[in-house]
């Protein structure tokens, strides 16, 4: 039973990969942390230290594996759409990490911390500061959704100014987009 229902997510991703016009072999592109599991609560650690909320505010360590053919560096998008502003909350907007890479270390969101591989640009998130910043929903609300995705780029590099709005990051972004890997993390309080 198992077996079938791995077969048939399989099937229903290949599928969605197909119909968004990705490779096929973009299906095989994987995302995964340490720190929490798809779909399960992000711990106080990744939570912002702001807003009424006291996490630590420290990203999570990311590895991805399957990347697509032609890769020619990534791009790292976390945004909720859950977040009461009628467009979501950018948490994390990073560019330019080079496609050698295949993890980034817990704290690699700290821009004083120095841990993005060579190159790598984070831009400015809804924060309004470069860098990671973690969940911090409104109390009592639903759990809010927390996408991590990081794309596949056809590109080397954006050419992008480093205080660029998220959507304009996003825009470029999606027009250079071989493949994608998502990691689902959840939080509320």
């Amino acid at each position: 039973m198992a077996f079938a229902a791995a077969n048939l997510t399989r099937a229903i991703l290949a599928g969605a990969v197909l119909a968004a016009g990705l490779p096929a072999a973009a299906a095989d592109f994987t995302l995964t942390s340490p720190q929490f599991a798809a779909g399960a609560k992000l711990a106080e650690a990744q939570v912002y230290n702001g807003f009424g909320c006291s996490g630590g505010n420290v990203s999570p360590e990311l590895r991805w594996s399957g990347v697509p053919a032609g890769t020619k560096s990534f791009a790292l998008l976390v945004h909720d759409p859950d977040a009461p502003t009628g467009s979501g909350w950018w948490h994390w907007v990073a560019w330019n990490i080079p496609a050698t890479a295949t993890s980034l270390p817990a704290k690699a969101g700290d821009p004083a911390a120095g841990l993005m591989p060579a190159g790598a640009v984070q831009g400015r998130t809804d924060f309004g500061m470069p860098g990671y910043g973690g969940p911090c929903p409104p109390p009592g609300s639903k759990p809010h959704r927390y996408y991590f995705r990081l794309h596949a780029l056809k590109v080397d590099r954006l050419d992008l100014p480093a205080d660029a709005t998220a959507a304009f990051v996003g825009f470029n972004v999606n027009a250079n987009t071989l493949g994608v890997a998502e990691l689902l993390g959840t939080y509320s309080r």
